[in-house]
């Protein structure tokens, strides 16, 4: 996934990524970001199905019996909503996640979670808390325009909710997601009609590039190879020059970038 974002940065359109301080491939992904300065690198928040930054001791009831977090991510929001001592394991966790994002010395470019889980109230007070420090330009809320279907309009309208109170804060939030819908399938073809059909306003091309379809982790049935062709393709690229839209990571677009003091 590391060869792939690279590659995707430069050699094709993508402008941001997202690093889980965790993951095994972190000081791989940072040694990479260290040599793209132009890359905009935010961190992934990870509170569900992954490996946590603490010791598995001091976060008990976040972890299972493989000290690895529990992938059940309805039994952990509900956790964290009714149990003071998880709740706040889950704060110094998230904390433990940006110091380790700041000691990188990588400008933090935005921040999300894995699974989207910073839609839950409690875990978004937890990282606007623990990035005031650091100081936090952006945030995704993922809201995709056009899907139909209950749980899509409640998804919708929860992550309207947060965006209004990140704005509040002066935090830049996207106006939409494209490629939520077709999570792990954004192939080059889908990729450039996407392009081609731009709504007004901040677009997030959601995408999972890996060089391999399948490694110890990977999700089965995702499209990883076509997703970064989708990324790469010269007919990608002359897309976005045909709709216009200018390409840059998150934090371009803060009131406090040079670029939008000179605006």
């Amino acid at each position: 996934m590391n060869e792939a974002v690279e590659r995707a940065h430069v050699d094709g359109i993508l402008t941001a990524a997202s690093l889980m301080v965790a993951g095994e491939g972190a000081a791989d992904a940072v040694e990479r970001a260290r040599r793209l300065p132009d890359l905009g690198v935010g961190l992934h928040v990870v509170l569900v199905d992954g490996q946590p930054l603490l010791p598995p001791e001091r976060i008990p009831a976040l972890v299972g019996p493989d000290g690895w977090f529990e992938r059940d991510m309805v039994k952990t929001a509900l956790t964290i909503a009714f149990n003071p001592a998880a709740r706040a394991q889950m704060r110094a966790e998230v904390a433990a996640q940006f110091a380790a994002f700041a000691a990188t010395g990588l400008p933090l470019d935005h921040v999300n979670a894995h699974k989207h889980f910073h839609l839950h109230p409690m875990i978004a007070s937890a990282i606007l808390d623990a990035g005031a420090a650091l100081g936090i330009p952006a945030m995704r809320v993922p809201v995709e325009h056009g899907t139909s279907g209950i749980g899509a309009a409640a998804m919708r309208w929860w992550a309207g909710l947060l965006g209004r109170r990140l704005r509040r804060r002066g935090i830049v939030v996207n106006d939409q997601v494209i490629g939520l819908a077709q999570t792990g399938a954004f192939t080059p073809e889908a990729m450039q009609t996407a392009l081609a059909a731009l709504p007004d306003g901040l677009t997030e091309l959601y995408t999972h590039p890996a060089t391999a379809d399948l490694w110890p982790g990977s999700a089965p049935g995702y499209r990883y190879r076509a997703e970064l062709a989708a990324l790469t393709a010269p007919a990608t690229r002359a897309a976005l020059v045909a709709s216009g839209a200018q390409a840059a990571p998150f934090a371009h677009w803060a009131p406090s970038h040079p670029a939008q003091k000179a605006a």
